[in-house]
């Protein structure tokens, strides 16, 4: 079985490692001879550079670690495209009312000028911040009966109304699916945000076994995905109701790595303006999953004891699943037998 290469920093509560710095030896034994009597200079023989850390949210290198910014980001075609998701260390695909899905984006290595359409935040999205810390999180309002909670939650609010400077209307586009926001001004007004730690994700070579896969098909009640293997760009896309789902930057979005992640879904206490329940998420205790990479599907279990951890995920064996170095989606479906 391939060497496994794990993410090390610690968890929540505990100490991040402070990232090596490279360093150079003088070389020669016996020490030069000072250059008055005449000897020639001894060359200094340099350590190799010590490479730099890896991110924990994508597994590549990293020359520090940034502040976490979460931005609630519309997804049905009315706010397409979506900016900034390029940039994203990870997208979350959560389900709302009416069986349709919104995008949680989480940026810490890469940030972007610019993200949106922002929305609004939902109650499955408290369940899963902690695991960051306290990251800033942009989004754009909640229902009434969620602000109390938000306000006790583990977070920084940086929404339209926190930090109304941030944001801007993109001519073009229409309203609600216009509003947009400056990151630069979002994480002035969270200058504690939490900084990027281990959040569970392992990444390196790729576990013995998986399917061959050309795609793989999530299905909501109002929405479908599927992600389609590139082997030239080494990454699966993403196609969402049929539609190739295209960034504003240009190009189709897509990530080296999907983790499929099947977790029990109900009814929440909260609705929207229509009647229907928002749903919650429960991202807590223990499942199935498919990981897709490199053309393929693993299955996989996933475990989080605890909101202030990040979700683990390892192989039926019980080894720890590599992800892909790079962009990661995490799409939170609910439980189905996986057949990957």
């Amino acid at each position: 079985m391939p060497a496994k290469r794990v993410i090390g920093i610690a968890l929540a509560g505990t100490a991040v490692l402070v990232p090596a710095v490279a360093c150079s030896s003088s070389g020669g034994g016996g020490g030069a001879a000072p250059a008055s009597q005449g000897a020639e200079p001894v060359a200094s023989a340099s350590a190799s550079p010590t490479p730099p850390p890896e991110h924990p949210f994508t597994g590549q290198p990293v020359a520090g670690r940034r502040p976490v910014l979460a931005v609630k980001i519309e997804n049905t075609s009315s706010g397409k495209p979506q900016l900034g998701l390029r940039s994203a260390d990870l997208v979350f695909v959560e389900q709302v009312e009416g069986g349709l899905t919104r995008l949680m984006a989480v940026f810490s290595s890469k940030i972007p000028a610019k993200v949106g359409p922002v929305r609004s935040a939902r109650i499955s999205d408290l369940h899963l911040l902690p695991m960051f810390g306290k990251p800033a999180l942009a989004y754009s309002g909640v229902q009434s009966k969620m602000v109390p909670l938000v306000q006790q939650a583990s977070l920084y609010d940086v929404s339209d109304s926190a930090a109304p400077g941030a944001y801007f209307r993109q001519p073009g586009r229409v309203a609600p699916y216009n509003l947009f926001a400056d990151t630069r001004k979002l994480l002035a007004k969270a200058p504690k945000a939490t900084k990027a730690r281990d959040i569970g994700l392992t990444f390196g070579d790729a576990p013995e076994g998986g399917t061959p896969k050309k795609s793989f098909t999530v299905r909501y009640p109002a929405a479908t995905f599927t992600f389609t293997w590139a082997a030239s760009q080494k990454r699966w896309l993403v196609t969402q109701d049929g539609k190739k789902d295209m960034a504003a930057e240009g190009g189709q979005l897509g990530a080296p790595t999907i983790v499929v992640q099947y977790a029990k879904t109900t009814r929440s206490q909260f609705h929207d303006f229509t009647g229907s329940y928002t749903p919650l998420i429960h991202t807590t205790g223990t499942g199935k999953a498919v990981v897709l990479r490199d053309g393929k599907a693993y299955k996989a279990e996933w475990s989080r004891s605890s909101e202030k951890e990040g979700a683990t995920f390892t192989t039926e064996g019980g080894e720890p699943m590599n992800l892909s170095p790079g962009q990661v989606w995490i799409v939170l479906a609910a439980p189905k037998p996986v057949q990957p």
